[in-house]
């Protein structure tokens, strides 16, 4: 017998212990087994002003579950009562002081949706915002009391309540950059894109659409450093940058921006010159032409500049001018010889045309593939084509470029960046 009493002592020990540390109620009624209520879900009884004056009397006691439930179940039961919009205020202040965050959020949302008259309207949306921030920040949700990983997912819903419930109101600009920058933090960059582009159109004339500008840039920047097969990052990223130094040339970013653009500038002559040499090696003469004469264009000076030059001097020396004209011409040598040969009959052959000049052995060395999509670099207005044969190029010019904003394609920024991202304001 004492055997089986000691277990339920120890039993009813534990559970009183449990009950005391959790202020939870355990409920007995007349009939039924007794419930485990959890802290801050009981349920009051009285009209507005009781409950409402529950809620005071527990926070004085310092109960802040139990004054968090009777506000909660005073808006559930009078939602157009008047004490209705201070009540759910007051709740989502003691949620965020009791360190539930995502239930502090969901409350702001609701003062600001349910009740846009309130008083604390704009108290309201900066606790969204500032609870967006903390996520964004890296704060880790917490299942069962257990850190789980931290949720970009979380700040976006936040941010973009914000944007919604207050489109012009004074954290509606950062919270829509807020959705960049966690977006980017994501690695979805073309998300990114987006809303950075959004903080531009919408907000033009706040501080924080240069910081979008920029982003814009370094993102497309990072892309085309980072290996990515997107030849158009390279373009984006200098017409991203250009405009940021026109609409706002005298950011404190400026400096690093006019930095990105020189390592731009170099990465792209370096680009030509490998796919001048690559068609010079294939002995497509016209195609390595324009692109020596794009590198030439693009940084008048450089050493890559003058190899183009003289490697163009050459070409033109031994093949001739026609060779290298436009595709037009060719095609009416082409013409002409056949009539000729024709005429002459078989059997007889025109001389033979002088042969193309070796490329020099220090441009012979390693070439690189060509790149699946060489139009990034010709040079602008080129209404030529290759020879028969050879790889045809693109129709787009250097001055073209996407809209960083909708960009199409997801870009690999997992390269390391000389760039400096744009610090959070």
């Amino acid at each position: 017998m004492k055997f089986r009493v000691l277990p339920a002592l120890l039993s009813l020990s534990l559970g009183s212990l449990l009950v005391q540390s959790t202020n939870a109620a355990v409920v007995f009624r007349p009939g039924e087994k007794a419930k485990y209520v959890a802290p801050g879900e009981e349920q009051f009884n009285g009209d507005a002003a009781e409950l409402f004056d529950i809620g005071q009397k527990a926070e004085k006691d310092g109960n802040l579950k139990r004054a968090i439930g009777a506000y909660r179940q005073l808006v559930r039961k009078y939602p157009h009562d008047a004490l209705a919009a201070g009540a759910a205020f007051r709740g989502a202040e003691l949620y965020e002081k009791v360190h539930e965050y995502l239930e502090a959020a969901g409350t702001y949302r609701l003062v600001v949706t349910n009740y846009p008259t309130s008083p604390h309207f704009n108290e309201a949306i900066e606790g969204q915002f500032r609870i967006g921030e903390m996520y964004l920040a890296g704060k880790k949700l917490k299942v069962l009391g257990i850190p789980m990983a931290t949720s970009m997912d979380r700040a976006v819903e936040i941010f973009a309540g914000v944007v919604r419930t207050a489109p012009y109101g004074k954290y509606t600009a950062r919270a829509q950059f807020d959705i960049g920058l966690a977006r980017e933090k994501q690695g979805a960059n073309d998300a990114a894109l987006q809303a950075y582009q959004a903080v531009i159109d919408k907000f033009p004339n706040d501080p924080i659409a240069a910081d979008a500008q920029y982003q814009i840039g370094y993102i497309w920047f990072t892309a085309s450093k980072g290996g990515t097969k997107d030849v158009s990052a390279a373009t984006n990223s200098k017409t991203a940058f250009e405009d940021f130094l026109f609409r706002y040339p005298n950011s404190e970013k400026a400096p690093q921006a006019r930095s990105n653009l020189e390592q731009l500038e170099h990465k792209t002559t370096t680009s030509s010159f490998e796919v001048a040499r690559y068609y010079d090696k294939q002995k497509m003469y016209r195609a390595a032409v324009i692109y020596y004469n794009e590198v030439i264009r693009q940084q008048p000076g450089s050493a890559e500049s003058e190899k183009a030059k003289k490697r163009i001097d050459q070409l033109r020396a031994k093949v001739g001018d026609k060779v290298l004209g436009p595709i037009q011409d060719q095609e009416a040598e082409k013409k002409k010889a056949a009539e000729q040969a024709k005429a002459k009959g078989p059997g007889q052959r025109g001389p033979a045309s002088d042969s193309a000049p070796v490329l020099p052995p220090d441009l012979d060395s390693s070439l690189p593939p060509p790149p699946s999509e060489p139009s990034s670099v010709l040079p602008p207005g080129s209404s030529t084509e290759p020879a028969s044969g050879a790889t045809p190029e693109p129709s787009s010019t250097p001055g073209e470029s996407a809209d960083p904003g909708a960009a199409s394609s997801s870009l690999d920024v997992s390269g390391s960046s000389e760039a400096t991202a744009s610090p959070t304001p």
